[in-house]
C-alpha cells in the first residue's frame, strides 16, 4: 500500500508556521512529511525562505511519529558534504530515527548565494556522486580523509552517530542521475511520475527500494480562487527542470513564466475541492510504481483547511488506492 507524505514547503511559510503545520498534518494522519532546502522561493510571491535546517530541528521536537526529510539537499555548493552528513546525523538523533537525507544536484537559484558559479549539468552530477560516497562515508563512523576531483576532506569524524543509520534518498531526474541514485541511495526520488525513471533505477541496483514522488496541489472550496493561486504561486513549475535549475532568482522565474496561463497552471495541478480530481492526480503515481507520495498544499496560510479536509476526505479516498 503507498503512504501518503505532507510537504513542508519552506517558500511560501516561516519558521515557525512550517513547525505547527507539520504538527497537524501528523495529527491528520499523514505518513511522512518532505522539507523543501532553499536560500531563495521561486516567486516573489511565495514569500519565504528561512533555514530548512533549523526547521527540521523544531519538527524533530514538536512530532513524535511522522517521518522527516529533505526534499532536497543539495551537498555540493551551499554546503560541504562533510557538513550535511553532521546535519543529518544529528537530525536523525533529535527525531528518534525518523528522519532521511534526500540529495540532489542542485538549482542556481539557491547554490549561486555562495558566489563559486553554477557548474555544467555534467559537473553537477560528478558532485552529487563524490559528495554521497563522502556523507556514505561519515556514516560509518570512522576518520574519512578524502582528496577528490571536486571535495577535500581532512580527517573528519561524525561524533554523534545514531544507532538508525540515516537512509539517503538521491533526486533523479534522467539516466545519468539514475545510475547514481540506483548504485549509492537507500531511495529515490522523483517529481513527475516517468516510470521511465523507476525503470533506469531498479536496473543500477534500485529493485526493491522505496520510491518518493511529490504532487503539487491547491486545494480550496472555491476552484477559482485554488487556480488563481496556484497560478500565481506555482506557475513555475509547469517549466521543465533542465531550465529551472539554470534560473539564478525569483525575477528570472517571474519573466520566464510571463506567458503560462491559469489554464495551464489547472491542467498540471489538481485545484478545487473535488476529492476524485485529486485522487487520480496521485494515482498517476502509483500506477508508475511509486510507493510514497508527498503532497504540497499551494498557499501558507490555507494549510489548516487543507489538513482538515486531507483527514476528512482526501486520506481515507487516497487509501483505497
Amino acid at each position: 500500500m503507498a503512504q501518503f507524505g505532507y510537504t513542508m514547503m519552506t517558500e511560501q511559510s516561516g519558521p515557525r508556521e512550517l513547525v505547527d503545520d507539520v504538527v497537524a498534518a501528523e495529527q491528520a494522519g499523514f505518513d511522512f512529511s518532505v522539507t523543501s532546502d532553499h536560500y531563495f522561493p521561486w516567486l516573489a510571491s511565495q514569500g519565504h525562505a528561512p533555514y530548512a535546517w533549523s526547521v527540521l530541528g523544531a519538527a524533530a521536537q514538536a512530532t513524535s511519529a511522522i517521518r522527516l526529510m529533505t526534499y532536497v539537499t543539495c551537498p555540493t555548493t551551499r554546503y560541504h558534504p562533510a557538513v550535511v552528513a553532521q546535519k543529518a546525523a544529528t537530525v536523525q538523533l533529535l527525531s528518534e530515527g525518523r528522519f532521511r537525507l534526500g540529495l540532489g544536484s542542485g538549482e542556481n537559484l539557491n547554490e549561486h548565494v555562495v558566489g563559486a558559479g553554477w557548474p555544467a549539468a555534467q559537473v553537477r552530477l560528478e558532485m552529487l556522486e563524490e559528495a554521497v560516497e563522502i556523507i556514505r562515508a561519515l556514516f560509518g563512523g570512522d576518520y574519512v580523509s578524502h582528496r577528490g576531483t571536486h571535495f577535500d576532506v581532512d580527517n573528519a569524524k561524525l561524533w554523534d552517530l545514531p544507532e538508525t543509520r540515516v537512509p539517503i534518498g538521491i533526486a533523479v531526474s534522467g539516466q545519468r542521475s539514475c545510475e547514481i541514485a540506483g548504485r549509492l541511495a537507500d531511495l529515490v526520488i522523483a517529481t513527475e511520475p516517468e516510470q521511465e525513471l523507476l525503470t533506469a533505477f531498479d536496473r543500477h541496483g534500485g529493485g526493491g527500494k522505496p520510491r518518493i514522488g511529490q504532487l503539487p496541489v491547491c486545494y480550496d472550496t472555491d476552484r477559482d480562487a485554488a487556480v488563481e493561486r496556484a497560478h500565481d504561486q506555482f506557475r513555475w513549475s509547469v517549466g521543465g527542470w533542465k531550465v529551472n535549475s539554470e534560473l539564478p532568482g525569483p525575477a528570472a522565474f517571474d519573466q520566464a513564466t510571463e506567458y503560462v496561463r491559469p489554464d495551464d497552471v489547472a491542467r498540471a495541478i489538481p485545484c478545487g475541492d473535488d476529492v476524485e480530481e485529486f485522487v487520480d492526480a496521485v494515482r498517476a503515481y502509483t500506477e508508475a510504481g511509486f510507493t510514497e507520495i508527498a503532497l504540497v498544499q499551494i498557499g501558507g496560510e490555507h494549510q489548516r483547511p487543507f489538513l482538515r479536509w486531507a483527514q476528512d476526505k482526501l486520506l481515507p479516498a487516497l487509501r483505497e488506492l
